[in-house]
């Protein structure tokens, strides 16, 4: 498990290039934020967790197979994972911050994720974000 990396993905990379591409800048994983999100746009109030489809087990994803090997330490595991993220949500939300949940999945697909993200960051309370103006849109969802 040495081998997973926690931070530099390539789906947090795809979805930091999207949003660099959009005019964003952010912040990465500040430590000081329940559940250390992947991207914080401090002045938007807004955060990108970019989850693991099989570590964070993705409902109805054929990524989040279940392990079929040592049960015993592997679902204990992986439903802590799920459980730290739930907290971790909540958490940000009662902090006042919005938060969208990205999955692996989703981030494969390149680009097709770009209007989500698009609206995420337009949506809300800061009228000067790039491409509000221009796009119009509204936030679809905050969470999951």
């Amino acid at each position: 498990m040495r081998r997973i990396r926690k931070v530099d993905t390539k789906p947090e990379l795809a979805v930091r290039r999207i949003a660099h591409r959009l005019g964003y800048r952010f912040r990465l994983h500040r430590a000081d934020l329940p559940g250390t999100p992947d991207l914080v746009f401090p002045r938007l109030r807004k955060v990108i967790l970019v989850h693991g489809c099989f570590w964070h087990q993705h409902p109805g994803c054929s990524l989040a197979r279940a392990p079929k090997s040592r049960l015993e330490y592997w679902l204990p595991k992986l439903a802590r994972n799920q459980e730290r993220d739930i907290q971790a949500l909540a958490a940000l939300q009662h902090l006042g911050w919005d938060v969208l949940v990205l999955w692996e999945c989703e981030a494969a697909a390149g680009e097709a994720i770009r209007p989500r993200i698009a609206s995420f960051l337009a949506g809300g309370n800061d009228q000067s974000a790039p491409e509000a103006e221009s796009k119009g849109n509204s936030l679809a969802t905050g969470s999951r």
